[in-house]
């Protein structure tokens, strides 16, 4: 029977409603939810493939796991088991040590009520504020900017400003490939009305600059710098709103001293800019009717983010861009709860509803809704996740316990992680799934429920709660997050003797949850005293503030020019120009940044999961300006190890026009389950803004070096893709160069060094099942270190491996996707004639992933004359998702400049 069920998306903040389509108890499809406000039935391509991901429970965590010694492998147990095994351990740690000596590090990806549970065990129960999350990565210096400058969290915009906006300004935002859903709003606007202006501030040429009216590609770093020198053409030129700034805000006279030695000469000779961009970019801001500023990763992974985001602010408060439709600083969300978990207090350095941990009041209000002891509430913040991992990897915290989260591959520096890991006395990793890079070092593994089998509510990133439905049950004993926290919760009452009548963590279903919550909120700036799952679920999804009696919720903020400060005035900052803090120089002398591909997400636990979101980016590659590679003799796909202070990694070289001279990039998703390292924080640096404690994710100081690894290997299975990268993964990191990717049912890996690996071989063989049978062609020649095998299923070849000589992988795996019987000699699949025989060409970049559109038929129809329309038209690309839509527009781009 098939049913379809009302639910958010889990991937960016967005927060868009699908509509999930299961039947018997299966998740079937998924589709975009016409009636939710913030995508209107549109999906991203990552959304669009939610159902691949959720098809399979190969990979997916399925009973508790326990493990009783380090070194031994865990076995599986009952929830009973291992739920005291988690209790008891951390009750013995707080009663030896403190409640200083445990952690909690937890996830933008939880819901609302899991988020509040896990804050209030922390620091209600146990009593420390060692609660943090990986929103800490994303989104902790806007939030510090935020509070700073208005006197509270939370956007001050809306979705509807897409439209209404006449001057839209990216900084930091390769919108295009992060918020998809939300560009094609701002595509839509600009197509009807070309007079709206785009200023993109990014230091590549991404899909999302190539869009822009003004591309202002700036040093990495340097935003500070850019925004003062806008901001002193500014006052200077008489462009600002002297009236709103005398009668809203306070400091202006202070930031304007401060930048007045940022001419627009200085400043665009910092940025590495041309001095008229920035001055364009400052009037075409400071005069439109309405400015819209749209940031992301770019500003806020820094150790100066929050002087980022302030200098950014700044600009708005003095041109009076706020507090008016299509105007204001928009902050988007990176993950679809990152919202939530602010809201609800969960990370180290806030309490619930936004409240001030250091202060005494704000203090007694929790713990008399808590029914607690004010001294039982530490005042003392407690560690972010950089410390904290320092703290683990020090001995100082005994114990941490990881939700939803993978900081072995998400956390800078991750040889340090890595080392805080196994030095930790007691690893707890609750997760959906088995495959991360986190898992490995758990010592009680505990299976959580995942997308589409949740309940709960998310908020996005204008501030609008939405609720999630499960559409199916949850596999094996997987168990919701809420609902784990709350029995170890139990538990420890139980054990440390904290029940004075009944329970605190008498939850048996996450509505009363949310309404806790709720009433920890009301009067407060983010007050939800109105909202109710039944009200939600009725009227759908609603933005806070709502107040008890509200009819709607407040879709902006200080409309009215008084904002959340004690005395209603914005505060203007005045941030001073720092470089970053990994120094380029003569030994490290490229600047490495980072970033989203745009069909995966984040660690790949998910989206690594669905062959066709390999069809557009298979393979991890450092882009390299043409001219920096042939510098250096390097040719595209030469192997080179990426050096920095801290460590290095491999890659194959990919020279692109989209990076500057002297700037290099390196996507963030790949990690250990798809490659021989854990991905670009093998390098980056781990210096921290040390007020918002967000770490410096979007620079690192590198060298690059040509890396000889003459030994190649290439090798394809069909089967269940999952179960064989399952397989094959933990040979990975024996190869100084090793990625996987999955294509349908099919697994490709390719691997170097410079020679074999003892006994890899064998390894390899076994993983895939290319064992020796009838089936299974073998050639050796010892002397030339060549060692082929292939696999015939029904005279239809179904698998190799090419080691030594891989010149003819590419024709083998056409013949593996073509399906085709084969023809002639098996033999013949190791003659170097074997390209002629086979008439399937190696498959192409995939640019349209909804339709399988290819890069050859786009060219092919763009020399013919097609225009953007005419591809949708005649191949379908660009009319299911529309994630391709903005590579299509540069492609038909550089058609015509080249004819």
């Amino acid at each position: 029977m098939k049913t379809v069920t009302r639910s958010t998306c889990c991937y960016c903040g967005t927060g868009c409603g699908v509509l999930i389509e299961s039947v018997d108890g299966r998740i079937a499809g998924v589709r975009g939810d016409p009636d939710h406000p913030a995508n209107r039935g549109q999906l991203c391509s990552k959304g669009m493939a939610l159902a691949d991901t959720a098809r399979s429970t190969t990979g997916r965590a399925l009973a508790p796991e326990l493990r009783v010694r380090r070194g031994e492998p865990r076995t599986a147990v009952e929830w009973p088991v291992a739920l005291d095994a988690v209790a008891g351990r951390f009750a013995s740690i707080v009663e030896q040590h403190g409640p200083d000596a445990v952690a909690f590090y937890v996830s933008g990806q939880m819901l609302t009520e899991d988020y509040y549970v896990f804050n209030k065990l922390a620091k209600g129960l146990i009593g420390t504020n060692n609660i943090d999350s990986n929103s800490r990565l994303c989104m902790s210096s806007a939030v510090t900017a935020y509070k700073m400058a208005f006197g509270a969290d939370g956007p001050p915009t809306c979705y509807d400003d897409l439209e209404c906006a006449r001057t839209v300004l990216f900084a930091g935002s390769n919108a295009a490939w992060a918020h998809p859903v939300l560009f094609r709003r701002l595509e839509a606007a600009k197509a009807a009305d070309p007079s709206i202006r785009w200023i993109v501030i990014d230091p590549r040429r991404t899909d999302t600059a190539a869009m822009a009216d003004l591309h202002l590609a700036i040093e990495p770093g340097t935003d500070v710098a850019l925004f003062n020198g806008m901001l002193h053409h500014l006052i200077w030129e008489g462009l600002v709103d002297r009236a709103f700034i005398d009668q809203h805000t306070e400091g202006f006279q202070a930031l304007k001293a401060a930048v007045r030695t940022f001419t627009p000469a200085i400043a665009a000779e910092l940025c590495g800019i041309a001095e008229a961009d920035l001055i364009q970019a400052a009037e075409w801001f400071g005069a439109s009717d309405a400015a819209l500023s749209l940031y992301c990763m770019g500003l806020n992974q820094s150790s100066h983010g929050t002087d980022k985001n302030l200098a950014l602010i700044n600009l708005h408060l003095a041109t009076r861009q706020i507090g008016k439709p299509g105007a204001g600083p928009f902050s988007l969300t990176g993950q679809p709860n990152a919202m939530g978990g602010r809201e609800v207090g969960g990370m180290a350095t806030m309490l619930a509803a936004h409240r001030d941990i250091g202060n005494a009041a704000e203090r007694e209000e929790v713990a008399r809704l808590w029914g607690i002891e004010a001294e039982a509430l530490s005042a003392r913040p407690g560690l972010s996740a950089v410390d904290m991992f320092d703290a683990l990897r020090a001995g100082t915290i005994k114990a941490v316990w990881i939700v939803c989260t993978n900081p072995a591959h998400s956390l800078p520096d991750s040889t340090r992680v890595r080392e805080a890991l196994e030095k930790a006395e007691f690893v707890v990793v609750q997760e959906a799934f088995t495959q991360t890079d986190t898992v490995p070092y758990a010592d009680v593994l505990l299976p959580a429920a995942s997308w589409g089998e949740k309940s709960g509510t998310v908020t996005n990133s204008e501030r609008r709660i939405s609720r999630v439905h499960a559409a199916v049950d949850a596999p094996g004993a997987a168990k919701p997050d809420w609902w784990i926290a709350v029995q170890v919760a139990q538990r420890l009452e139980r054990r440390l003797g904290r029940i004075p009548h009944a329970s605190r963590f008498a939850f048996d279903a996450p509505e009363p949850i949310f309404d806790e919550h709720r009433r920890l909120t009301e009067g407060r700036d983010l007050d939800i005293g109105g909202l109710s799952y039944a009200l939600l679920d009725a009227r759908g999804p609603q933005q806070w503030p709502f107040p008890a009696g509200s009819a709607y919720g407040q879709a902006r903020r200080y409309t009215d020019g008084r904002f959340a400060t004690e005395d209603g005035r914005a505060r203007f900052h005045a941030p001073d120009y720092q470089p970053p803090a990994d120094a380029v120089n003569a030994r490290f002398p490229f600047r490495l940044t980072s970033g989203r591909l745009r069909d995966q997400w984040h660690g790949m636990s998910r989206t690594g999961r669905s062959g066709r979101l390999f069809a557009h980016a298979s393979e991890p590659a450092l882009d390299m300006h043409p001219g920096d590679a042939a510098r250096r003799g390097l040719r595209e796909g030469d192997l080179v190890r990426v050096i920095s202070r801290r460590g290095e990694l491999v890659l194959p070289v990919h020279a692109s026009e989209d990076v500057r001279s002297g700037t290099l990039f390196v996507p963030m998703h790949w990690n250990a389950q798809f490659m021989s390292s854990s991905g670009i924080n093998e390098v980056s640096d781990p210096a921290a803004d040390p007020r918002s404690s967000q770490p410096e994710l979007k620079h690192a100081a590198v060298r690059v070096e040509a890396v000889a690894l003459p030994w190649r290997v290439v090798a394809v299975r069909r089967g269940d893709a999952l179960a064989l990268q399952a397989a094959v993964q933990p040979l990975l990191g024996a190869c100084r160069y090793a990625a996987l990717a999955i294509e349908d049912d099919l697994l490709i890996v390719r691997a170097a060094d410079a020679a074999a690996p003892a006994h890899w071989l064998e390894r390899l063989y076994a993983a895939l099942g290319l064992l020796p049978d009838d089936d299974t062609l073998e050639y050796r020649d010892t002397r030339r270190g060549l060692d082929k095998r292939a696999r015939w299923r029904d005279n239809v070849i179904e698998g190799f491996v090419l080691a030594g000589d891989t010149t003819q992988a590419d024709t083998l795996l056409a013949a593996v996707r073509a399906r085709e019987p084969w023809r002639g000699s098996r033999l013949g699949a190791f003659s170097a004639h074997l390209a002629g025989k086979i008439a399937s060409a190696p498959r192409e970049r995939i640019v349209c992933s909804c339709m399988q559109v290819g890069a050859t038929q786009i060219q092919a129809a763009l020399a013919r004359g097609a225009s953007v329309p005419g591809l949708q038209a005649s191949l379908g690309c660009g009319t299911v998702c529309g994630s391709c839509v903005p590579e299509l527009r540069r492609m038909c781009e550089a058609a015509t400049l080249a004819g």
